[in-house]
């Protein structure tokens, strides 16, 4: 278990360090997710530890949204100020992920299959 999440921690920790080191606006964690990736990859199988680990993460996730409510409730004035742009946003963003899943869906069901859908 220990290994596990010392390996999490150093692929985020990697993250952002190569975030600092370029300094480029991306999220270090994310691209840390994106070397732990490529370990596994790398490696060709992950282990139960790591299995194991990653569903405790993920069985309680929801606790990690706790700081971002924090934040929203912390922002509730600038949120009031700039409420028609922020609801804009999110609703052309919905639309747009929605749009892009149907063509990568229906591209990979293509490609999987081998016939038009």
């Amino acid at each position: 278990m220990i290994y596990a999440v010392t390996l999490f921690f150093l692929c985020q920790l990697a993250g952002e360090v190569v975030v600092q080191a370029l300094g480029i606006t991306f999220p270090g964690p994310v691209l840390g997710m994106g070397l732990l990736f490529a370990v596994l990859m790398l490696r060709g199988r992950s282990s139960e530890t790591i299995d194991g680990v990653a569903d405790t993460l993920l069985k309680n996730l929801s606790l990690l949204f706790v700081p971002a409510a924090v934040g929203v409730v912390q922002q509730i004035g600038l949120i009031r100020a700039n409420w028609l742009a922020i609801s804009a946003a999110l609703v052309v963003s919905t639309v747009m992920t929605l749009i892009v899943t149907v063509y990568v869906f229906r591209i990979t069901a293509r490609w999987t299959q081998g016939d038009r859908l």
